[in-house]
C-alpha cells in the first residue's frame, strides 16, 4: 500500500472521528434535555460540588462540548453565575478525559472489529425504521455514532501504523517540544475537538512514530486548542458567555503553561515514580493531571477570577451610555439620564429591524442617517436589546420609588418613557419572530412569496425613514398629526394584505400552509410598526396628547 493512500485513509479516519463526535453530542443533548440541566442547575451551592457533578456527568455523556455549551446557555439565560459557571467548566475539563480512557483502553489493546462493524451495520439501518426525536431513535442513534466512534479509531490506528512503516519519522523527534505544543493547539483549532487531536495523537504514539514526551506535548496544545469552540459560541452573545470563554481561555492557558515548563520532571513522575509502562494509559493519566491541575490552580481563587473577568467584559461590552450604577438622588437629572438612555435604545432596535430586512445601504447615503447603523452583526444587536432593556427596566424600577414625592409631570414622563422602552421591545421581538419568515420568502422560487417579500420590504424601507424623520424632528405641532397619519396607514395596509391573500386565485398558487404563514409575516410586521408608532407618541408628545391614542382599539399597551 502506497504512502499516500495510508494518508488518507487515516484522514478518512479523522473525518470520520469528529462526524461520529458531533452527532454522539447531538444526541445526548436530545436524551438530556431537562434532567441535565437540572442537575447542572442543583449542583451549584458548592464549588467542589459543581466542579465533581459536572465531571461526573461529562464522563457519563462524554463530551465536554455539550456540558460546556449547556453552560453558557444557562448563563445567558441568568440560570448560572459566572463563578459557578467557572466551576462547572473546570469539572467538565476533567470529566471529558474518561472518552479518553476508553479510547485508550478499548480502542487499542483490543481488536473490537467483531463487535462494531454488526453494531454500527444494524443501528445504522435501524435509524430509518424508526421516527425521529423518539426515545427509541434517540438510544439506536447514540449506539450507532458511540461503534462509529471507535470504527474511526481503527481508521486512525492503522493508517498511521502503515505511514510508520513506509516513512521514515526518526528525523522529526528531535524538534523542540514546544513546536508539537504549537502543533497540538493548531491541530485542535482546525478539528474542534480535542478528543480527535488525542485519537491522532494516541495512534501516533501506538505506531511508534512519536514519543511520550512529543505526545503530552501535543495533548498540552490541545488543551488550549478546545477552548476556541465555546468563544465561537460565544461570540454573538451576553457578556456573561463572553467572559466564561475568556475564563475558560485563561485557565487552560496559563495550566498549560505552568505544566510544560515542568513537562519533562512530569514526565519522569509518571513513567518511573508512578511506574506506568503502557505508553497510552501513561498519554491519558497525563491528560487528566493536567486538568487536576487545573483546578488546584483555580478552584480557591474564583470569586476573584469571576469578578475581574465580569469587570473587564462590562467596561469592553457596555450597553448603556448614560445609566450610571451610582444611586438616584436629583430627579430632574435621573430624567435626563432616562430620555438619553432610551433614545440610545430606540436606535438600537431601530438599527435592528432596518438590519434585519438588509436594508442598510437605502441608509448609508442620507445624512440624517450619518452614524445609526454600526457595524454588529444582527444577532449580537438583538442580544445588546434584551440587556439594554433590562438595564432600562431596573433603572425604572429605582425611579418609581425615588419619583413617590416628585412633581406629577415627573412622575407620568417616567412612566412616559417606560412606555416607549416597552413598546420599542416589543417592535424588536415581532421583527425577531419574523425572521424566519424574512428568510423562507427572501429565499423563494415561488414568485408570489417573493413579491410579497418585496412588498413588505419597501413598506418598511419607507415607513423606517418616516419614523427617522419624526425622531430626529424631535417635538413639534405636525408630530401628533404625522403619527396619526401614519397609524392609519400601516393599519389599512394591513388589512389591503389580507385581503389579498383570502383572493382564490392566490390559494391555487401557494400552499396552505404558506398562506397561513404569509398571515403570520404580515400580522408580525403589523404589530412591529404600530409597537414603534405608540413608542413615539409617548416619546414625542405630552402626556395628554399621548393619551388620545391609548384609546385604538387592538392593541396591548
Amino acid at each position: 500500500m502506497h504512502a499516500s493512500t495510508d494518508f488518507w485513509k487515516m484522514l478518512v479516519g479523522i473525518a470520520f472521528f469528529l462526524m461520529a463526535m458531533d452527532y454522539l453530542e447531538t444526541t445526548l443533548q436530545s436524551l438530556a434535555g431537562r434532567k441535565f440541566k437540572l442537575f447542572l442547575k442543583n449542583n451549584l451551592k458548592n464549588k467542589w460540588k459543581a466542579i465533581t457533578g459536572s465531571a461526573l456527568i461529562t464522563g457519563i455523556m462524554q463530551s465536554s462540548s455539550i456540558t460546556n455549551l449547556l453552560i453558557v446557555s444557562l448563563a445567558g439565560s441568568g440560570v448560572v453565575q459566572l463563578e459557578n459557571a467557572l466551576s462547572l467548566i473546570l469539572g467538565a475539563n476533567l470529566g471529558s478525559t474518561l472518552n479518553s480512557w476508553l479510547v485508550a483502553l478499548l480502542g487499542f489493546q483490543y481488536s473490537i472489529q467483531s463487535v462494531v462493524f454488526p453494531v454500527v451495520g444494524i443501528s445504522g439501518i435501524l435509524l430509518f425504521f424508526f421516527k425521529k426525536d423518539t426515545t427509541r431513535y434517540l438510544w439506536v442513534s447514540f449506539l450507532f455514532s458511540l461503534s462509529f466512534l471507535f470504527l474511526s479509531i481503527d481508521f486512525i490506528k492503522t493508517g498511521m501504523e502503515d505511514i510508520v512503516i513506509q516513512t521514515d519519522l526518526s528525523l522529526y523527534v528531535h524538534y523542540p517540544l514546544f513546536l508539537y505544543w504549537i502543533l497540538g493547539i493548531v491541530l485542535t483549532a482546525i478539528v474542534q475537538s480535542s478528543a480527535a487531536t488525542i485519537a491522532i495523537t494516541l495512534s501516533a504514539l501506538y505506531a511508534n512514530a512519536i514519543t511520550l514526551p512529543i505526545a503530552m506535548a501535543v495533548v498540552l496544545g490541545g488543551e488550549i486548542g478546545t477552548t476556541l469552540k465555546l468563544f465561537l459560541a460565544a461570540v454573538k452573545g451576553l457578556p456573561v458567555k463572553k467572559s466564561i470563554a475568556a475564563g475558560n481561555f485563561y485557565i487552560n492557558v496559563l495550566t498549560a503553561l505552568v505544566v510544560f515548563i515542568f513537562l519533562m520532571p512530569i514526565h519522569y513522575a509518571i513513567t518511573n515514580l508512578l511506574q506506568i509502562e503502557n505508553k497510552l494509559l501513561a498519554l491519558v493519566f497525563f491528560q487528566s493531571f493536567i486538568n487536576v491541575v487545573s483546578i488546584v490552580l483555580f478552584a480557591p481563587f474564583l470569586q476573584p477570577f469571576s469578578l475581574l473577568l465580569k469587570r473587564r467584559n462590562d467596561k469592553k461590552n457596555k450597553v448603556v451610555d448614560y445609566i450610571s450604577p451610582l444611586p438616584i438622588t436629583d430627579i430632574d437629572a435621573a430624567l435626563d439620564t432616562l430620555e438619553k438612555e432610551t433614545r440610545h435604545f430606540i436606535n438600537e432596535v431601530l438599527q435592528y429591524n432596518i438590519q434585519s430586512f438588509a436594508l442598510q445601504k437605502e441608509f448609508t447615503n442620507e445624512p440624517l442617517y450619518a452614524g445609526l447603523l454600526a457595524n454588529k452583526t444582527n444577532e449580537e444587536r438583538y442580544a445588546e436589546i434584551k440587556q439594554l432593556h433590562g438595564s432600562l427596566h431596573n433603572f425604572y424600577i429605582k425611579l418609581q420609588t425615588f419619583t413617590a414625592a416628585a412633581e406629577h409631570e415627573s412622575i407620568q414622563r417616567v412612566n412616559q418613557l417606560s412606555a416607549v422602552i416597552r413598546n420599542f421591545m416589543y417592535a424588536a421581538k415581532n421583527m425577531q419572530d419574523a425572521k424566519a419568515d424574512i428568510l423562507q420568502t427572501s429565499n423563494s422560487s415561488n414568485s408570489i412569496k417573493y413579491n410579497f417579500y418585496q412588498r413588505t420590504r419597501e413598506e418598511a424601507r419607507q415607513l423606517y425613514q418616516q419614523y427617522l424623520v419624526l425622531l430626529n424632528q424631535g417635538t413639534n405641532s405636525s408630530a401628533q398629526n404625522k403619527l396619526t397619519e401614519l397609524l392609519t396607514s400601516v393599519s389599512k395596509s394591513y388589512e389591503k394584505v389580507l385581503t389579498y391573500l383570502y383572493q382564490e386565485g392566490i390559494n391555487r398558487q401557494v400552499s396552505e400552509m404558506e398562506i397561513s404563514m404569509m398571515m403570520n409575516f404580515n400580522r408580525e410586521m403589523y404589530t412591529s410598526y404600530k409597537s414603534i408608532l405608540y413608542g413615539l407618541k409617548d416619546l414625542l408628545l405630552d402626556a395628554d396628547e399621548a393619551a388620545s391614542f391609548n384609546n385604538i382599539p387592538g392593541f396591548i399597551h
